[in-house]
């Protein structure tokens, strides 16, 4: 199994380490120390070593922050994780506060008191993210102190080791461009900018940026490490030499100098002096970066990571592989829902039905000699209430049955060599409620609504976000999630910088993979997604039209549960749009699964009664 189901969160652990953490900023004369969930390259997906914020707080999310100020402390997450939160810290000891609404830089100018002395490790937090901390301190007559060691890696006893995940080349066949034309592709782009160097922070552009892979982080096949390219000579890996065997070492070598970890900071401070620009990303590089660059008497050049976008936008052999991928994975989880069915209910638990799932795509990867390299995230198997924690984590300890009456929701995904996969169905385990029904169609309203779309160049995910939440906000209903992520190339399930949200601010570009899954969560009853994958198409004209419009291709292929679904809600356009997916799913995975499994996929896709 990829996924384990041991609890690691502990609320009982925080108020003895929130205690030992004071103890430490008393020595430091510090008024409070700011813990990110982050890691030195500011990643979302980290290595144990890096779970700072889980070993102060318990809690377990992929994104937050905890600020421990003398008298009381504080845990910033955002809305998908309010109720998992709530659940996994001391509530005497932690205030649970909203990351989008208030973050620590705005909590701080609304709270801080004069003289307060906050302390940062500059490796976690991002240029732009200091800068805001920094005045939101300033402003109220406080300062933020810049630390060189961590206080929590001073108490942290039994803190891991750095991760030793070996480093594989990612074969032409699969991205489509050899490392040495992106590598050129980004020094242009830097040049261009005035800058003749750049440090690429983000693993997963050191990762597509050089054609290799990792394994240093669950889940993520991406090997930890930075690099530093120069646009008139060499460039420089900065990982550890001990995940590289012969095959990626002699691929690495007419490209880079492979360089230890901690020659990183020596070789920038040397490479910046004399006021050489330095590019770095504001947005994703952390503040020590800056502050070495300017401390040898080099300049900054603000630039977004250049290979961000090169990275999102996939090429044909890419976007081929991620078609390849999901007609895989949809006959995987097509094995996994018809066996669903044929369980009675209350025989099966959470861990059961993502074990089974697991299962699926395994013997569907060694069946078309395309192994399963991984799941690509910790499968969210909810039954009833758990469904409504938006990004829940079934435990041993939380594990629940599927009762009947209840809705499940599974969302799950892959690693495949040749594309990275993420789907979320919700299903009935017995008869559904109307009240079910309604909620479920409303939310399929929304995904529909979106595969439907065309929109002009230059649109935004944040233009087309409430097309998703239309049909729920006519009913006064929300989710609070956003609609969009981006997706990787057998890289991150979750890639920006594009992303249908209400704070997606790039431009949808062909060649974007994004997610498309609205929801709708009854805290304590249960939680409906649904999601597939799509993909940014060219723009094209329409008949009659004068503008050429984009629109999207939906690669994920598994049907919508029937049983849930309220035709007097749809329209005549949705479901048909609904007819004409699912009899593609049946062409397309139909072939791929027998027996049992396709009888139940000749019911599950057919047509709707209207």
């Amino acid at each position: 199994m990829f996924q384990e189901f041991d609890s690691v969160a502990n609320p009982a652990q925080g108020p003895a380490r929130v205690t030992l953490l004071r103890e430490k900023l008393a020595e430091l004369d510090l008024d409070g120390f700011l813990i990110p969930r982050a890691d030195e390259h500011q990643g979302e997906y980290v290595a144990p070593r890096s779970e700072r914020l889980q070993w102060m707080t318990g809690f377990t999310g992929s994104a937050g922050a905890a600020l421990i100020l003398r008298s009381s402390a504080h845990l910033f997450v955002d809305g998908r994780y309010t109720l998992q939160a709530r659940q996994q810290s001391d509530p005497a000891t932690f205030t649970v506060e909203d990351l989008v609404a208030a973050p620590p830089s705005k909590w701080l100018a609304e709270n801080t008191a004069k003289g307060w002395k906050i302390g940062i490790d500059p490796w976690l937090h991002t240029i732009s993210e200091t800068r805001a901390l920094r005045q939101a301190l300033e402003g109220k007559g406080g300062s933020l102190a810049v630390l060189d060691a961590n206080p929590v890696d001073l108490i942290w006893e039994d803190q891991p080791q750095p991760p030793l995940g070996a480093v594989t080349v990612h074969p032409l066949a699969f991205s489509g461009e050899e490392a040495a034309a992106k590598l050129a592709r980004i020094n242009a782009a830097v040049s261009d900018a005035g800058a003749r160097y750049v440090v690429l922070t983000d693993p997963a552009s050191l990762a597509w940026a050089f054609n290799i892979r990792g394994s240093d982080i669950a889940h993520t096949p991406v090997p930890l490490g930075f690099a530093i390219l120069d646009t008139n000579g060499r460039a420089s890996v900065y990982a550890d030499a001990r995940k590289f065997d012969g095959e990626s070492r002699a691929h690495l070598e007419p490209l880079a100098d492979l360089r230890p970890p901690n020659a990183l900071e020596d070789d920038l401070r040397r490479l910046s002096a004399s006021g050489t620009m330095v590019a770095l990303d504001p947005a994703l590089a952390a503040e020590k970066l800056r502050i070495v660059v300017e401390q040898a008497g080099g300049r900054v050049v603000p630039m977004p990571d250049p290979a961000r976008l090169p990275r999102a936008t996939k090429n044909s052999a890419e976007l081929d592989g991620a078609r390849a991928a999901h007609r895989r994975d949809g006959a995987a989880v097509a094995r996994f829902l018809c066996w669903l069915d044929a369980q009675q209910a209350g025989t099966v638990d959470e861990i059961g039905a993502a074990t089974q799932l697991e299962a699926a795509r395994r013997r569907l990867g060694d069946e078309t000699q395309m192994p399963l390299r991984d799941i690509s995230f910790d499968t969210i198997s909810g039954a009833g209430p758990n469904g409504a924690v938006i990004h829940y984590r079934v435990t041993r300890r939380t594990n629940r049955t599927l009762g009947t009456g209840e809705l499940y929701l599974v969302d799950s995904g892959g690693q495949f060599q040749d594309g990275t996969t993420d789907i979320t169905r919700t299903v009935a385990i017995g008869a559904p409620s109307a009240e079910m029904r309604r909620h479920y169609t409303l939310v399929l309203k929304g995904l529909i609504g979106l595969s439907l779309l065309r929109y002009p160049a230059g649109t935004r995910g944040a233009d087309i976000d409430a097309i998703a939440r239309a049909a729920l906000w006519k009913a006064g209903l929300d989710y609070a999630h956003g609609t969009g992520h981006g997706v990787g190339s057998f890289l991150s399930v979750h890639e920006g910088p594009q992303r249908i949200a209400k704070t997606g601010t790039e431009k949808l570009l062909p060649g974007m993979i994004l997610s498309n899954e609205p929801g709708f969560y009854k805290e304590g009853a249960y939680g409906i997604r649904l999601e597939n994958l799509i993909v940014v198409t060219p723009a094209q004209e329409i008949a009659g039209g004068e503008t050429p419009m984009h629109g999207f291709e939906t690669l994920t292929l598994a049907p919508f549960d029937r049983r849930l679904i309220d035709t007097s809600v749809l329209s005549e356009e949705e479901c048909d749009w609904l007819d004409a997916y699912h009899s593609r799913v049946l062409a397309e995975i139909g072939p791929m699964v027998d027996g049992q499994t396709l009888r139940w996929l000749e019911n599950a896709t057919a047509e709707l009664a209207r």
